[in-house]
């Protein structure tokens, strides 16, 4: 069986591969055109007329022009190598997240075993936070006081219980996240917690299959657990 490693290695070296033939095609065809352009300056020469031959300046200005264009050309190029590559260590980077936990924007908390992982975002430092927990009908089940809390990624456990503390069934909630400062309200980002079950690198990048949520791009991981 081959691992998920091996697997990405063999996607970077095809991308590799398919790059340096695509960059290879790219100079190609910027000499190509380079070839036609100095054949068509010769003919030109060749052709003009003797009482009124070309100038210098404009010998000059159609040599620039080739120069620009062969420039450009090559920075398509350079750029395109690089893109690639970025690309590959995009891939072999998320291929080492699977089979670990990771915070991504979301509002979703999934309740197993009784045990129920999420965490959320602030702008600034709050003096007080708290986790508003809700069933699939939007019935408050639960809610969990954090406290103080400082900017930046904060995360928080649920133990499966109601605010009766009865034990309630395992499944999908959602949750809602409340912060404030010196009675002012402190913007709070919601974060889910999931599990990277899969990698997929398609047109719009590196993509991660977490818990149950599909197409999650690799720039929104927000925190690996």
């Amino acid at each position: 069986m081959i691992n998920a490693t091996q697997n990405t290695s063999a996607a970077a070296l095809f991308a590799s591969q398919n790059g340096s033939a695509s960059a290879a095609i790219t100079a190609n065809s910027a000499a190509a055109t380079q070839d036609r352009f100095l054949k068509l300056l010769v003919t030109q020469m060749k052709n003009q007329d003797p009482l009124n031959p070309m100038d210098n300046a404009q010998v000059t200005s159609q040599m620039a022009q080739l120069s620009t264009v062969t420039g450009i050309d090559k920075l398509n190029v350079t750029l395109q190598a690089l893109s690639d590559s970025m690309l590959s260590n995009q891939s072999l980077q998320a291929a080492s997240m699977i089979g670990h936990g990771v915070l991504v924007p979301g509002n979703g908390v999934d309740l197993s075993n009784s045990a129920g992982y999420g965490g959320f975002e602030l702008t600034q430092p709050a003096d007080s936070s708290r986790v508003s927990i809700y069933d699939q009908a939007g019935t408050l089940v639960r809610s969990i006081d954090l406290e103080a809390q400082p900017a930046g990624i904060a995360k928080w456990a649920w133990d499966g219980l109601n605010s009766s503390g009865a034990k309630v069934a395992d499944g999908s909630y959602t949750f809602t996240v409340n912060a404030a400062q010196g009675g002012n309200n402190v913007a709070a980002t919601s974060l889910q917690f999931g599990m990277v079950n899969s990698v997929t690198q398609g047109a719009q990048g590196v993509m991660l299959s977490v818990g149950q949520l599909e197409g999650i791009a690799l720039s929104q991981v927000r925190q690996i657990l």
